[in-house]
């Protein structure tokens, strides 16, 4: 039997996820080579610096399309499960900490670790499911 993540979403899933991952890569390469640090907001910085954000949203809609395009209810079922731990796992995180910074004097987390923290939360997620269904990949037997 082939495993879950070799279906035809799956693959199609991978190679999106590949091709952005290059285009943020090379991204942020040309944004760290050209804009100074502590550069003016030029029209030429600024959209330099929008670049690796709309690979970013790539991979947002990357995940949304593996949602519509899973075939197997149950596998759809435990991403969304996912998703939803994320956000959960995000959510919180940045909350409490919103709080910690709001009252003290601690440092600030810059906004872009939101998305990186909601990935984390991913992983959160695959960690949930592999409990609560005794896999993260397919229908148990």
């Amino acid at each position: 039997m082939n495993k879950p993540t070799r279906t035809p979403a799956y693959k199609r899933y991978f190679r999106r996820h590949l091709v952005l991952t290059a285009a943020y890569l090379l991204a942020v390469f040309l944004t760290s080579r050209f804009v100074p640090d502590d550069a003016e907001p030029t029209p030429l910085f600024v959209a330099l610096a929008l670049l690796p954000g709309i690979a970013v949203i790539g991979w947002i809609w990357a995940m949304g399309r593996l949602l519509v395009e899973l075939d197997d209810e149950f596998m759809r079922m435990l991403e969304v499960r996912k998703f939803i731990v994320a956000t959960g796992v995000t959510l919180g995180l940045t909350s409490v900490w919103g709080m910690v910074e709001l009252y003290t004097t601690v440092p600030r987390i810059p906004i872009f670790f939101v998305f990186p923290i909601w990935c984390a939360g991913l992983m959160i997620g695959t960690i949930v499911n592999r409990f609560a269904f005794g896999t993260d990949t397919g229908c148990p037997r």
